[in-house]
């Protein structure tokens, strides 16, 4: 094997230069070395497109990943070389009050350890704890396995939202998040609803069990909820655009939510301090709750990446209708290029394959 991988680094211009650099190691007795197969670009991604980010000039992005285990340390027993894998990009220090609860995903040092180790798929090779490299059936392709990390941001959050068969459910933004809240609020037996502005996006939500979409620029969002609803407004509304959207889509997730629901935000803030005007008297007397969502882990005894590996091996979730393009990692930047322009591409998961 080579001492040597091809990567994508982020240049100063936010695109990215392919070249080679060293290839990872294995440093500890537990970790894993696996050669990745298919990488996906995801929202938070794209929001540092073609920006200037010294914090991540010269490095390799990416978590959203199946894998080929090639090496193992002498302490692994759950994986052995040549078996197919998901790998689990949320990982911590190991020794916070959190990591020790198997909350991780709240780690006051996630970023930094994991922007260090598993949260590096833009490139052939990737290493990690074993903890985080999950078998994969047979029957499931990489290709859909590299949404599972969509998924399981998507299900923390509804475990979060304490949603029951029958809520109706509100989802804003039918991005890759947005429609994997949408299945798995389905799946869970409620009614949905879902806001956009990409035809092709809503006809895919429609397409995945949307009882009803919603293209913002042409439909006033509350009356379509309103009539939905039974003019109570929402039980549950998910946040799911988030980024420089955030200002505008949060208030109107509450617009949409009834007395004494719930909006849970799903999508990313930008980095720093945002404004955001609110109509917090109506917050108040409406008794509408605020739930943040951060990314994913364990609910109880369960790791949420497994679950969500479990739903789609059963066929209970659909990720193969998500992907609608795939490049080669020569192509980065074509990639996320139609990835950024979906309402001419259609894009909704783009994929980035190694071979």
């Amino acid at each position: 094997m080579s001492n040597k991988m091809k990567a994508a680094l982020k240049n100063a211009a936010g695109t990215f230069d392919v070249q080679e650099v060293d290839r990872v190691k294995i440093p500890a007795d537990d970790w894993v070395l696996a050669r990745i197969t298919v990488s996906g670009i995801c929202g938070t991604d794209l929001r540092h497109w073609k920006k200037h980010d010294p914090d991540l000039e010269c490095r390799i992005m990416g978590h959203e990943l199946a894998a080929e285990v090639v090496e193992i340390g002498p302490a692994v027993k759950n994986v052995n070389p040549g078996d197919r894998v998901v790998v689990e990009t949320v990982l911590g220090d190991g020794i916070c009050d959190w990591c020790r609860v198997q909350q991780y995903n709240l780690c006051p040092n996630l970023y930094k350890v994991r922007m260090e180790t598993v949260s590096r798929s833009f490139a052939e090779y990737i290493t990690g704890p074993a903890s985080r490299f999950h078998l994969l059936p047979d029957h499931v392709s990489d290709e859909e396995a590299t949404l599972l990390d969509t998924f399981s941001v998507s299900l923390h959050a509804q475990q979060l939202s304490g949603l029951h068969i029958n809520d109706k459910v509100a989802v804003i933004g039918a991005g890759p998040i947005g429609l994997a809240q949408l299945q798995l609020a389905k799946a869970s037996g409620a009614d949905v609803i879902i806001f956009d502005v990409v035809p092709s996006s809503l006809a895919l939500a429609k397409a995945l069990g949307a009882d009803r979409t919603v293209n913002v620029e042409t439909e006033d969002a509350l009356s379509c909820v309103m009539e939905f609803s039974l003019g109570r407004g929402t039980d549950i509304t998910f946040e799911c655009a988030g980024g420089p959207s955030m200002p505008h889509t949060l208030p109107q997730a509450v617009s949409l939510t009834r007395i004494g629901g719930k909006v849970v935000i799903v999508g990313g803030f930008e980095a720093g301090m945002t404004n955001i005007e609110m109509d917090w008297q109506h917050l108040q007397m409406a008794e509408i709750k605020l739930i943040p969502s951060a990314s994913y882990a364990f609910w109880d005894i369960y790791s949420e990446m497994e679950i969500c590996l479990d739903l789609l091996a059963k066929g209970k979730i659909n990720a193969r209708k998500m992907i609608t393009h795939s490049f080669p990692l020569d192509k980065i930047n074509e990639a996320f290029q139609t990835a950024q322009n979906k309402k001419d591409t259609g894009a909704v998961f783009v994929a980035l394959t190694m071979a």
